[in-house]
């Protein structure tokens, strides 16, 4: 019983390199840390927007709560030290990661990695800006990675863009984890009504509960459904990656509302063996894939989408004016 109340009263908990702690463990942790005047003190190099750390102390901080960010620029002795040169060196060398390693951004690039580079040069050349117009004698598209439903299901990407000339402009980027079909299709609805919804080869299955199709929900929605993309069978995933790299130099993005999918394209990477070897296992499946999926159907139909007319606008006959 003595050691068990001793336990009992934490008065100073110290969280150490704390990103990669889960919800569950702070939902556990918390909640023992219960004395009057007692401290909770979590200390990390932010990696993920949203983890579940980011979530709690960084973007929704508890009340009461004191937020201190350090850096290199905060070290008096900083520059006395060989970390000065290494950092002009990482600004230069390797520009992708300088942000995160040095300045406190959050971690944008993967080992391996196959976009990062086009994606900082997207930043440096300008093509990451705060709005884009919209030629309403163009069409806007949707495309589109499905996921299901249920908490561990896969999540439901979609990116909105509009072709003008010889740019893509990325107008938009949806994500949805574990919800119905009826919950995208009605988000979609609120948010761009009018888009011409691109769906993957598995947009041909057929829904378990209602038997019909997916693309079939789509224009039930009121959608115009172009006819899915055909499985593009084995080696599928590295030719996506390839048509991505074709086309991001020619990518504008509208900064706020593609960020999270930006985040993923940055993240997206080539699976390597655990034992070291440098060989290549083709793309990791992890968070990052759904979104890097549904970019890369956008992609690879990026030349069709190019040449292909805006519908003409037909405006009705209400008769000779009086």
């Amino acid at each position: 019983m003595k050691a068990l109340s001793q336990k009992a009263r934490i008065m100073l908990c110290w969280v150490d390199e704390a990103e990669p702690v889960s919800e569950l463990a702070w939902a556990k942790l918390l909640p023992t840390i219960r004395e009057v005047d007692s401290e909770v003190w979590v200390t990390w190099n932010p990696e993920r927007k949203n983890s579940a750390t980011d979530r709690r102390f960084r973007l929704t901080p508890p009340a009461g709560s004191k937020i201190v960010e350090m850096n290199w620029k905060d070290n008096p002795w900083f520059n006395r030290t060989r970390l000065a040169s290494q950092r002009l060196e990482d600004q230069e060398k390797r520009p992708d990661s300088y942000e995160w390693i040095w300045e406190g951004d959050y971690a944008s690039v993967h080992e391996g990695a196959y976009f990062s580079k086009l994606l900082a040069n997207a930043k440096r050349e300008g093509r990451i800006v705060d709005m884009l117009p919209i030629d309403p004698a163009l069409p806007v598209y949707g495309f589109h990675d499905i996921g299901g439903s249920g908490a561990k299901a896969d999540s439901y990407t979609i990116w909105l863009a509009q072709f003008v000339g010889d740019w893509i402009n990325v107008l938009d980027h949806y994500i949805a984890q574990g919800q119905v079909l009826s919950y995208h299709i009605n988000e979609m609805r609120r948010r761009w009504p009018h888009a011409i919804m691109q769906l993957p080869h598995d947009g041909v299955n057929e829904n378990s509960w209602t038997g019909k199709r997916v693309e079939d929900h789509w224009r039930d929605g009121g959608f115009e459904v172009l006819k899915p993309l055909p499985n593009q069978g084995k080696g599928a995933a590295m030719q996506r990656v390839e048509a991505v790299r074709r086309i991001l130099p020619k990518c504008k993005f509208v900064k706020d509302k593609t960020e999270a999918g930006r985040a993923a394209l940055g993240w997206y990477h080539e699976k390597r063996p655990s034992d070291g070897r440098d060989v290549g296992l083709g793309p990791n499946h992890d968070w990052s894939s759904h979104d890097a999926d549904s970019f890369g159907l956008m992609a690879l139909m990026s030349d069709k989408f190019k040449i292909k007319k805006a519908k003409p606008l037909v405006m009705p006959n209400y008769g000779s004016a009086i």
